[in-house]
């Protein structure tokens, strides 16, 4: 009677998302070739574009993160060569 809803990855809603962005084809064309109502993919492309920012902040916060960590390691290294250093007496 009712058809089981179907899940989709990330994965492949990006993939069907960024095939909608690129203009190539029609939302049938690709509804035909991914097997996914055109509808759904006109939402996951309005959902791509809307929240695509975000890829961008999460890899300026990732950035300011490694640098932090990196720097912090950096720190530490410095203090265990100094201390053996003089333990070692050089």
């Amino acid at each position: 009677m009712y058809e089981e809803r179907k899940i989709y990855s990330a994965d492949f809603k990006g993939r069907v998302a960024l095939a909608a962005i690129r203009n190539d084809k029609t939302l049938a064309e690709l509804a035909l070739e991914f097997n996914v109502h055109p509808e759904q993919i006109r939402l996951w492309k309005q959902q791509l574009v809307a929240n695509a920012n975000l890829v961008f902040d999460q890899d300026e916060e990732h950035t300011i993160q490694t640098c932090s960590t990196g720097h912090a390691k950096i720190g530490d290294i410095t203090a265990e060569n100094e201390f053996l250093a003089k333990v070692l007496g050089r």
